[in-house]
């Protein structure tokens, strides 16, 4: 029985950048490269805070989008993943560690199921690329709008444990809904020219 070409997954923009090989020893270098990377990007975008109204911005959410957007399911997942453990482990790469103290204990405080929800969006854009709804602005506009509301969804879900919906909305989500339009927007900008140049250079 064959598998039809429409059910293998699209190449990804990481991919077209640096493809994969059939070297076993070759393909766990560059995963294990990509990853190091994608983990050492969202320390950084967690510690980076850009002035903004009506709060300072981390880059994080915007990370993780493209990190799932251009790694693609498996490495992108397991990216985010590598990162959460780092986290997990006591290093300090979570927002506010230090004066924070990172580890287990920071997964269970009110802002845990946005970490969370960062692995799940990762596991969404990296589904939706290699399907391939990065290559067209349409599409790829709907993919980052959904990668953001399903981190947002986790955060919330979780927050609300805490504290009633509402006051989780107004502490959670509602300060950063200009700027998560503007991460929104510039994650999409990013993927459009990356595709692009990957097409240039194809021909």
């Amino acid at each position: 029985m064959s598998i039809g070409a429409s059910s293998l997954p699209s190449p990804t923009l990481a991919g077209q950048f640096w493809p994969a090989k059939d070297d076993v020893r070759f393909a766990a270098l560059r995963a294990v490269v990509l990853m190091v990377v994608g983990s050492a990007l969202l320390t950084l975008s967690a510690k980076v805070q850009i002035p903004f109204h009506p709060v300072p911005m981390t880059m994080q959410t915007f990370v993780v989008l493209v990190i799932g957007a251009t790694y693609g399911l498996r490495l992108g997942a397991a990216t985010v993943a590598l990162y959460l453990a780092q986290g997990a482990m006591g290093l300090p790469v979570f927002a506010n560690t230090p004066p924070m103290a990172a580890g287990i204990g920071y997964f269970a405080g009110p802002t845990g199921g946005f970490l969370m929800g960062f692995l799940a969006s990762a596991l969404v854009m990296g589904f939706m690329a290699e399907k391939g709804w990065d290559r067209s602005l349409a599409r790829v506009i709907v993919m980052m709008t959904i990668g953001h509301a399903v981190i947002f969804a986790f955060g919330l879900g979780w927050m609300s444990m805490w504290m009633p919906f509402l006051k989780a909305w107004a502490f959670g989500a509602a300060p950063f809904a200009a700027a998560t339009v503007l991460k929104t927007a510039l994650a999409i900008a990013l993927m459009q020219t990356g595709w692009a140049v990957a097409r240039r250079n194809a021909r």
